[in-house]
């Protein structure tokens, strides 16, 4: 793909949007950036690019902008029913994500995984499973780092483990792991894609390029990555809590298992004891970890290793701190329904549960029966706090607390010992906080505020500052 002297133009500058408008200018290209934010809102931003010479169109997008281009990259955040795009492809202008114009520079094999819900730990453990084992490896995507960074450190030899969200797939045309994963699918981002149907169609272009030499490695548990299946050239292979499974990763007798074929020898990895992370669906995350990086090359042995040093990611039910008995638990992550779902599941009873932020088009009333039974009261923040109100009136104590400081200070203050007080939102962030990480770290700040305050003794794990 040559881009010197090619007009290119990048819609979108989050963190992707500017690694690849500074990865196109290095490889020669005329590029342009465009944003609807401002130039005030894009000031820490607009230096590095204009002194590399790149143009900057802040504050809208204009169409004869986007008519003048070769090529188009967008970053995950811009819909592909954005008018000017869908103008500029009626003028026949290419238009990619920035998923897509990063691999088609990668070297190596790339495995990718996705899911509504447990992506980022699954990427970072199957990262670790291949490092343990000796691979070279490199981690990003949608867990961080943008792909395009990984470039420059990868090489015929490299597996590139990316974690992938259904943004950066909807943009995809070549993209071709040899190993893709689906978690799960289950509603979320309705309010991007539309329709549950169209979401999940959107998952499923992780492996539209994969051939018969390829892997596929599904959920045989969720009914819609199941169905997948049929859609996949891949060989597939499954992950499941339930049952065994012809070929892959299931729990059998209190251990994590795996089986390479379906006339194989089925393989001990570790006692499901052994795994440090709390809640069913982590187990569902390791059988996935498992099953990818065993078809990868690693050994029985490095997985098994790798899971039993494996820490919770940082907002991912994420333990906080112990205060005067009550445990805090930030799981900022979880932004749509079944990922608080799963939070809630992990404790016994006596939560105490932090909701709202921006909805996504979601059913809270899903929540129901966890919450009569695991939950003492709910407290509301963000611009969803009135809907997710309707959905639970008479169902759970409701606390309307507009932000989260004042949730967390009258969950604290409601909390027995032994309560468990739990941030987990099951809306994204972008109401009131720049991402879900910054309202994980705004959360830890309160705990550890709230420690300070009561001059109660606390034990404390990671509490970050602001």
């Amino acid at each position: 793909m040559d881009l010197k002297g090619k007009k290119v133009l990048v819609v979108g500058l989050g963190k992707s949007g500017l690694a690849a408008a500074l990865f196109l200018r290095r490889q020669g290209a005329q590029v342009t950036v465009s944003d609807v934010r401002s130039a005030d809102a894009l000031a820490k931003d607009i230096p590095a690019l204009l002194e590399e010479g790149i143009n900057v169109e802040a504050g809208g997008h204009g169409l004869l902008t986007f008519r003048r281009q070769d090529l188009i990259v967008i970053s995950p955040g811009v819909p592909l029913d954005t008018p000017e795009l869908v103008q500029a492809r009626n003028f026949g202008r290419p238009i990619i994500g920035e998923l897509e114009l990063a691999a088609r520079y990668l070297q190596g094999k790339i495995l990718a995984i996705t899911g509504s819900n447990g992506k980022t730990t699954t990427t970072s453990l199957v990262g670790e499973i291949l490092e343990r084992a000796g691979l070279p490896t490199l981690v990003g995507g949608n867990i961080g780092v943008p792909v395009i960074d990984l470039i420059p450190d990868s090489t015929p030899d490299t597996w590139s483990v990316l974690e992938v969200s259904s943004f950066q797939l909807e943009s995809t045309e070549q993209f071709h792991p040899a190993i893709s994963v689906i978690l799960n699918i289950t509603p979320d981002h309705l309010d991007r894609h539309g329709t549950f149907e169209n979401y999940a169609l959107a998952k499923e272009r992780i492996f539209a390029a994969q051939t018969e030499e390829d892997y596929v490695v599904l959920n045989a548990d969720n009914v819609r990555a199941a169905h997948a299946a049929e859609h996949a050239k891949a060989r597939v292979y499954w992950f499941s809590l339930d049952r065994s499974v012809p070929q892959g990763a299931w729990v059998e007798q209190g251990q994590v298992v795996f089986r390479v074929a379906k006339d194989a020898p089925v393989e001990g990895i570790l006692p499901l004891s052994s795994i440090p992370l709390k809640g069913e669906h982590n187990v569902e995350n390791v059988l996935a970890a498992v099953c990818a990086g065993r078809l990868a090359g690693a050994s029985a042995r490095a997985a098994r290793e790798a899971i039993e040093k494996f820490r919770a990611v940082e907002h991912r039910l994420e333990y906080v701190a112990t205060i005067n008995g009550v445990e805090f638990y930030n799981d900022s992550k979880a932004t749509n329904v079944d990922a608080t779902a799963k939070a809630i599941a992990a404790f016994s009873g006596g939560i105490h549960l932090i909701l709202g932020g921006k909805d996504k088009n979601s059913d809270y009333t899903q929540l129901s029966q966890l919450l009569r039974e695991r939950v003492h009261a709910v407290y509301t923040i963000g611009s969803a706090a009135a809907k997710i109100e309707s959905h639970l009136r008479g169902v759970v104590s409701l606390h309307s607390c507009e932000t989260l400081a004042k949730a967390v200070n009258a969950a604290a203050s409601a909390a027995h010992p032994g309560d468990v007080v739990l941030l987990a939102p099951a809306c994204s962030s972008f109401d009131q906080f720049d991402s879900y990480e910054h309202r994980g770290h705004v959360f830890k700040q309160l705990v550890s505020d709230w420690r300070g305050l009561s001059g109660l003794p606390a034990v404390v794990a990671r509490i970050h500052s602001v």
